[in-house]
């Protein structure tokens, strides 16, 4: 049954990433490093990133983009797909290399966070968001560490679960090479990508991260939701954007997107308690599937 429903998935899966991928192409109005995590998401998560592609970021028709993707919740949806992306890309990458070493299944879930968090932080956060601190790639890091590390703590309190009762359920799972290592963390990216959706939608509703990245020119980006993007434009509007320059070239940026940053104290309360959140979780997954952290001979 587990093999009919993987085909299933898998035959759904590379239905939606060509659609996503033929409709980012030549539909697409947002910037490409949005564009990219989506169809990232959509090869981890399948129908179901493409459909929450249909319903919160692809333009239903020209210049209709700007008032379809206004709703915060769409702000918001589109915001998490760049932490999804990042974080379940460093995630499959470590768990795609950590079967060599033979790790008990707590350091396996140690270091799939750590691989997570720096393509998260490092790539789809601060490297996305550069353009947006006058070119300055490590002021970007300092400034996407705090919404980074709460979606990741999120992510991972719903990826963790699946990925271990699965993989310890699943025979075969584990290995990169099998199709239900694939298909394990799917569902895991799935749950991952629902867990995190709240502190998203927080973030971005109280501007502490950027929503939709729709450049200038292209659909009219929506005001209000900090969704300019740091991609380079062909088009200025002097009263409300000017150059930033950078090690990424000449930047613009609007002056009424900046993002709000709580006082470090309020700041770290919260990630401690996304922390505690996802330590409660692995606690609770112990109690169905032992997490150990003995060292294993080779």
């Amino acid at each position: 049954m587990l093999e009919g429903a993987t085909i299933v998935w898998f035959a759904l899966t590379a239905g939606s990433v060509v659609f996503v991928v033929w409709d980012s192409i030549f539909n697409g109005v947002t910037s490409w490093f949005q564009r990219i995590a989506w169809i990232l998401v959509t090869i981890y998560t399948g129908p179901v990133g493409a459909f929450f592609y249909l319903l919160a970021c692809r333009r239903p028709l020209p210049g209709t983009h700007d008032a379809f993707t206004a709703a915060t919740w769409k702000q918001s949806l589109n915001s998490e797909m760049h932490c999804l992306a990042g974080d379940a890309t460093g995630i499959v990458v470590a768990a795609s290399i950590l079967p060599v070493f033979s790790l008990t299944n707590g350091w396996d879930a140690t270091l799939e966070y750590l691989a997570g968090f720096v393509c998260g932080l490092f790539i789809f956060q601060a490297l996305m968001m550069v353009g947006m601190y006058e070119g300055d790639y490590w002021k970007a890091v300092r400034k996407t560490f705090f919404a980074e590390t709460v979606s990741m703590n999120m992510v991972m309190a719903g990826m963790i679960p699946v990925m271990l009762i699965l993989g310890s359920h699943w025979t075969g799972s584990k290995e990169p090479q099998d199709p239900s290592f694939w298909f394990r963390t799917s569902m895991a990216t799935i749950v991952g990508g629902l867990f995190a959706y709240p502190i998203n939608h927080w973030l971005v509703a109280n501007r502490m991260k950027h929503g939709c990245m729709t450049p200038p020119e292209a659909d009219r980006p929506a005001p209000g939701l900090g969704n300019a993007s740091p991609e380079p434009s062909t088009m200025m509007d002097n009263t409300h954007m000017h150059y930033a320059a950078g090690s990424a070239g000449a930047m613009y940026q609007h002056h009424d997107h900046a993002m709000n940053e709580l006082p470090a104290g309020r700041a770290a309360v919260i990630i401690a308690i996304t922390f505690a959140v996802l330590l409660g979780v692995v606690w609770l997954t112990s109690f169905v599937v032992p997490v150990r952290f003995q060292m294993r001979l080779l």
